[in-house]
């Protein structure tokens, strides 16, 4: 039975490095968005493929963090209806799914400083 646990947790704890690797990748995004290059603001036309790289990338995040979501409800769905059997992985989805939103909110809290602190600037 630790060994079924063990292979959930390894094929979980892969999970859980892919998405950090995402959040690692979207924050390196942020800070390319944050300070973007002299010439590429010269240009109108390359200033406009960030913004929709940044929102491609923002909508690809968020519905990650949606289908990660919707996994963890199905099986919590089916091991209440006990046709899933496996608590650890029910466990690991759960917790897989709590990881995905607190980086999802932390992304936020990042973007509304980073809004303010725009719109506090004198022009």
């Amino acid at each position: 039975m630790s060994s079924i646990g063990g292979i959930s947790g390894a094929g979980g704890l892969q999970q859980i490095m892919a998405l950090r690797q995402q959040i690692i990748d979207r924050s390196q995004l942020l800070q390319q968005v944050r300070a973007p290059d002299a010439g590429a603001a010269a240009t109108p036309a390359t200033s406009e493929a960030p913004a929709g790289g940044f929102t491609a990338a923002l909508k690809s995040a968020l519905d990650g963090v949606n289908s990660v979501q919707g996994k963890a409800d199905a099986l919590s769905e089916g091991y209440d209806k006990g046709e899933v059997t496996d608590i650890a992985k029910v466990m690991m989805a759960r917790q897989e799914a709590g990881v995905a939103f607190e980086a999802t909110l932390q992304v936020r809290n990042k973007l509304l400083s980073a809004y303010q602190d725009i719109m506090r600037m004198g022009v």
